[in-house]
């Protein structure tokens, strides 16, 4: 999950908005050391910090709220703004024009560069283009085994030479070979250095230099905090073009103040790793980002990883749709939760449904992330009529049930109830209300 401590803290910041019974100056001033105290903790630096809170609570005090808003949403919205403009205010995705286009990695060594290359190919040919990747990483053991198997398996070749000890050489040689070859995009992973950066930045220009690249692309490691801020600045300062990829964000006390660290050198950010698996990589957009930050949603990315999973299993909309008016039973939660494995942690996919935020029960989060393997044997147990309406499921059939699946009337009790948990909690959802938060926000309607 993407920051989660943070957003926990700046989310609860705004619960405390929403039980207040009047908004007034002593309110918005403890809500905005809230914030303070939630960026500082998450290793954000304390000038930025100061600045972005100044700007807030100046806003929420003296700006009057458009007609039909109230005083709570303006403050809201005011600081959903102030963070999106502090983390690069609008997307600025990787333009691929020429064919091929040429993309350059490069990274400190532990950084998570190799596996950004795989997400960042696989993340390409996801949207249509046809991807080759050159391995130009003479210094560390495996590197090329490492692309290999992370890649081939989904069809994209990988160029390389373990033998190969000239850098320089590979990455020229596999740029012609894959403009040869007629592909679309180019990805070029060059090595690593540990605490060697001036080593790393002269090797990158005479690779760039070479191979002429299109974007050269620094990755940077989420959880080392504010230092972000060196390694991005000594990578502006060598080359006019690149962009940035942040890695390692999920879950990461630090993660906060590498992304601001990045944003303050004015290099740009692109996409940001949000997890270990390969599809575990997004575009950095800051407005959908703060969105789910303060637990506002992202319909956008939702809809997203809906269509790309669309596209490997059979998933229709009105499917969706049940499951989230929590119209469903348990034939249906067993082949969404199933499907939306693929997608990611269910929690991490249900933070981007507004109004969601951090308000999961543990029990559902446990479910989804441990259980569910235990709770498939046992649904595998029941008939279809059992499955397609629970309610009949009584204390006889719990014990056959749990005699057929190998589990107790205990583990077959708590199926059941995490399955009423669940669907009580969609049914909750006060969906108009997030509708007209949504529209209110300019981020479009919410499709439920």
């Amino acid at each position: 999950m993407v920051l989660d401590k943070l957003g926990q803290s700046l989310n609860n910041a705004l619960k405390k908005l929403a039980r207040a019974s009047t908004v007034d100056e002593a309110l918005v001033r403890d809500v905005v050391r809230d914030i303070q105290r939630a960026l500082i903790t998450s290793d954000v630096n304390v000038r930025l910090v100061l600045d972005l809170t100044k700007k807030i609570e100046k806003r929420a005090l003296e700006e009057k709220p458009p007609a039909g808003v109230s005083k709570k949403e303006h403050i809201v919205k005011i600081v959903y703004e102030e963070l999106t403009n502090f983390l690069g205010k609008e997307a600025k995705p990787v333009e691929i024009k020429a064919k091929p286009t040429v993309l350059l990695t490069v990274g400190i060594q532990g950084s998570g560069k190799t596996t950004s290359v795989a997400k960042l190919s696989r993340y390409f040919q996801k949207h249509g283009y046809k991807v080759g990747v050159v391995c130009s990483d003479t210094w560390r053991p495996g590197a090329y085994q490492q692309l290999k198997q992370l890649i081939e398996p989904y069809g994209i070749e990988v160029f390389g030479n373990p033998e190969e000890k000239n850098a320089i050489k590979l990455a020229k040689e596999g740029v012609e070979y894959f403009k040869k070859k007629g592909v679309d995009i180019i990805v070029v992973d060059s090595a690593g250095r540990h605490k060697e950066e001036k080593g790393l930045i002269e090797e990158m220009r005479q690779i760039s230099n070479t191979i002429n690249p299109h974007e050269v692309i620094l990755i940077i490691d989420g959880t080392i905090g504010q230092q972000a801020y060196n390694q991005a600045l000594a990578f502006k300062e060598a080359t006019p073009i690149g962009s940035i990829i942040v890695t390692k964000l999920d879950g990461s006390a630090k993660g906060g103040g590498a992304l601001s660290a990045v944003v303050a050198t004015g290099a740009p950010i692109k996409f940001i790793g949000v997890g270990e698996k390969i599809d575990d990589l997004e575009p950095f957009d800051p407005k959908r980002f703060v969105s789910r930050l303060l637990g506002l949603g992202d319909i956008q990315g939702l809809l997203e990883k809906f269509e790309e999973l669309s596209k490997e299993v059979e998933f229709k909309e009105e499917d969706m749709e049940k499951f989230l008016k929590g119209k469903f039973n348990l034939k249906d939660m067993y082949a969404q939760l199933e499907a939306m494995k693929k997608m990611g942690p269910l929690q991490q996919i249900l933070k981007m449904i507004p109004g969601m935020g951090y308000s999961l029960p543990d029990e559902m989060v446990r479910m989804s992330e441990v259980r569910l393997k235990k709770f498939k044997v046992i649904m595998d147990s029941m008939t279809e009529e059992e499955l397609e309406n629970p309610e009949i499921i009584n204390y006889s059939r719990i014990k056959r049930i749990a005699r057929g699946s190998g589990t107790t009337t205990k583990d077959v009790k708590e199926l059941i109830n995490q399955y009423n948990q669940m669907k009580k909690f969609f049914r909750s959802m006060d969906k108009r209300k997030l509708a007209k938060m949504a529209k209110r926000f300019n981020m479009g309607g919410f499709g439920i």
